[in-house]
């Protein structure tokens, strides 16, 4: 038997209920010599904001649990949050779960003998999703769509990639913001790449959680994600993704025939107050209003038939969701769509190039002096102006984001701080933009790193979007402002960086030298 290959699984979450029963079940696989256990597990807290820490525990076990945030930047952003953090025990695969699975006796072994049984060339494998649906009637519109994972390919619910894949194509495009087609396109880029994907043995339970009236009517903000995938891939994406053909068409057609109804009504109106015969105009709005209503009804009885027939306890509530949501599915699909097309309309393939990078100054670009106000004791740090200066060379904007709390604790003033400042800038050459925070820890401010504000205020004085700025600083406070602005991090650790700043950093660089690399390659 081959040697067993190292793992690590992530988990991105909203500290849903339901995250403990998966990390229940996780933890209640059995794991030996042949079947070895993760090297380690990253939960990823994707709650926006600030949040209490999770409340989590692998019972029984003694396997490394992690948490890193993410601050509510969506599961792409999420999982490659998670994936970045695993450098440090450097797992060959990591296995993707949801937060709302649960994994059956015998997961982790069929997951140990599907990676096994990967040739070199396979760069991920999916496991099977069973979506437990009643028994005793037929599904509503909602245990329907959730028990289409049964059937979907390359889903994240249970998906495990090589770390060596992820690298190459950058991990999931973050510009998909909720849990929908990032999976599949992720997998198309994988596959262009020249890995082969493939399907394993293991399987997962995902159980359909409680859902409002509304969510069908949420789930069309995907629309706006297809755009997305045919801006990427093409007119055929849906064949390459081996996705399901959608019914847009037949939203399109439903509101084209409100619009002629809507243009019907508006010219009998218009006819009868100037005294004209609104002869033609009504009967546009007879054929247009006739249409809608077939197209309407045809897409009510479409959802309702393999629902739960008269008499089924569920029944009564089904036909109050459906009836509504049918008229208004259509208007919010065409809406999401046209946003979609109008949003990506010049999107590139990922990752976008940066347009800025935004160093810490104190132990990033200068020697840290606690505290300094002199200009005089201000000292480059090695590397320091061959990084600008390539920055610069690369057509890239520059800036300072630094935390200046000695103003707020009365070691020294404004003054002193925009001195030093200016020193720092003379020695540098002149940069695009400084930003500093002079609040202390207690203050509350909305800029003190690792808040995000001053991120956002040096994207802003730089005019481009913050997704497209690479902060570089040397403890965990910077990277974790870039990821709560929605920015990259890059991680330089000099002797203050903390062992668990360096684990959780998403990206590591040994060097001021080396970030440049990871920036711009």
């Amino acid at each position: 038997m081959s040697a067993a290959p190292r793992w690590a699984a992530v988990i991105p979450t909203i500290g849903r209920p339901c995250l403990q029963t998966m990390l229940d079940s996780l933890a209640a696989q059995h794991a030996d010599e042949a079947h070895p256990a993760p090297v380690e597990v990253v939960l990823v807290d994707d709650r926006p904001g600030a949040v209490p820490p999770l409340e989590v525990s692998l019972p029984g076990v003694d396997w490394p649990l992690r948490i890193v945030r993410d601050h509510g930047r969506g599961p792409a952003s999420a999982r490659n949050r998670g994936w970045r953090a695993t450098h440090g025990t450097d797992p060959e695969w990591i296995a993707f779960l949801d937060d709302d699975v649960v994994l059956p006796q015998g997961w982790l072994a069929g997951l140990v003998d599907d990676l096994r049984a990967c040739p070199a060339g396979v760069g991920a494998t999916q496991g099977s999703i069973i979506v437990p649906l009643p028994g005793d009637r037929r599904p509503t519109d909602w245990e329907r769509n959730v028990g289409a994972l049964a059937g979907a390919d390359w889903a994240t619910a249970d998906m495990a990639y090589r770390r060596r894949a992820l690298e190459q194509v950058d991990g999931f495009d973050e510009r998909f913001p909720r849990a929908f087609r990032e999976d599949a396109d992720l997998a198309l880029r994988v596959r262009h790449a020249g890995w082969a994907l493939t399907r394993g043995v293991r399987h997962i339970v995902h159980p359909v959680r409680p859902a409002d009236d509304a969510v069908s009517l949420r789930l069309q903000a995907g629309n706006a994600d297809d755009a997305l995938m045919r801006r990427l891939h093409g007119r055929d994406w849906r064949a390459a993704a081996d996705a399901p053909g959608g019914g847009f068409w037949l939203h399109a057609a439903t509101v084209a025939a409100a619009g002629v109804a809507a243009a019907g009504l508006i010219g009998s109106l218009t006819a009868r107050a100037l005294g004209r015969h609104p002869g033609p105009a009504d009967a546009t709005l007879a054929v247009g209003a006739a249409v809608w209503g077939g197209l309407t009804a045809r897409f009510a009885a479409i959802r309702l038939a393999p629902g739960p027939r008269p008499g089924d306890p569920e029944f009564r509530a089904e036909l109050r969701r459906m009836l509504p949501t049918s008229v208004a599915i259509p208007f919010a699909a065409v809406r999401h769509r046209f946003r979609g097309e109008l949003a990506h309309r010049h999107t590139g393939p990922w990752p976008p190039a940066p347009r800025a990078v935004l160093f810490d100054r104190d132990g990033t670009l200068v020697r840290d002096v606690p505290y300094n106000g002199d200009p005089g004791a201000v000292e480059l740090m090695p590397g320091a102006l061959e990084a600008v200066r390539r920055a610069r060379d690369a057509g890239l904007a520059v800036g300072v984001v630094s935390n200046q709390s000695g103003v707020a604790r009365g070691l020294l003033d404004e003054q002193q701080v925009r001195a030093v400042n200016r020193r720092v800038d003379e020695l540098l050459g002149g940069l695009d933009t400084w930003q500093y925070c002079p609040h202390g820890p207690a203050d509350g401010c909305g800029c003190r790193k690792p808040m995000p504000g001053l991120i956002r205020r040096a994207a802003e004085d730089l005019g481009v979007d913050v997704d497209r700025c690479v902060v570089i600083g040397d403890i965990g406070a910077d990277v974790e402002a870039a990821q709560a602005a929605g920015a990259s991090g890059v991680l330089v650790p000099t002797e203050v960086t903390r062992r668990d700043e360096v684990l959780d950093a998403p990206r590591v660089a040994p060097d001021l030298a080396a970030a440049m690399e990871l920036v711009i390659g």
